[in-house]
């Protein structure tokens, strides 16, 4: 019988695994190198995520944009390698540092739209849309390994009467 820690992180394999299979690559170079993308150039197909260019499975830069809807977000993690990350619309909140290790939605931090956020190699962290879609450009190099933190498995117990 497997473990309910065995069975939340087979639970989480897959819900990662279906949001990267929403990555999508649509911008291309012209004859020139030059990629200009336009808003409708982007977010094809319903995709939440889209890598705009190069590749964060593959050595150098890469580029992508990602869309939350009201309520969506990540669970506490981390990345093998820096993300540079700016809030393209909306207010996304977000917590890091030790705090970060155990998800608490009530104590993050509102971060505007415009905001800059740095966030160093293996930056405990995990993040979220709450009241309105969000849209973050994130840019870092490759390859970069996305690390979940195990969670608390919080079992609840039956009432006594």
């Amino acid at each position: 019988m497997k473990s309910p820690k065995s069975y939340l992180s087979t639970l989480f394999s897959m819900v990662l695994l279906s949001v990267i299979s929403t990555i999508t690559v649509s911008v291309e170079p012209d004859d020139l190198g030059f990629i200009i993308a336009q808003p409708e150039d982007l977010f094809t197909d319903g995709a939440r995520s889209e890598v705009i260019y190069g590749d964060p499975s593959q050595p150098g830069l890469y580029v992508m944009r990602i869309t939350f809807t009201p309520g969506s977000g990540s669970r506490p993690h981390f990345h093998s390698t820096a993300r540079y990350i700016t809030v393209i619309k909306g207010t996304w909140h977000t917590s890091w540092g030790p705090k970060s290790d155990v998800y608490n939605p009530v104590d993050m931090m509102p971060v505007a739209e415009g905001t800059f956020i740095y966030q160093p190699p293996e930056g405990h962290h995990y993040d979220m849309a709450k009241d309105e879609e969000v849209i973050v450009q994130i840019m870092g190099m490759g390859p970069v390994i996305t690390t979940q933190i195990p969670q608390p498995v919080i079992i609840d117990s039956p009432t006594r009467r």
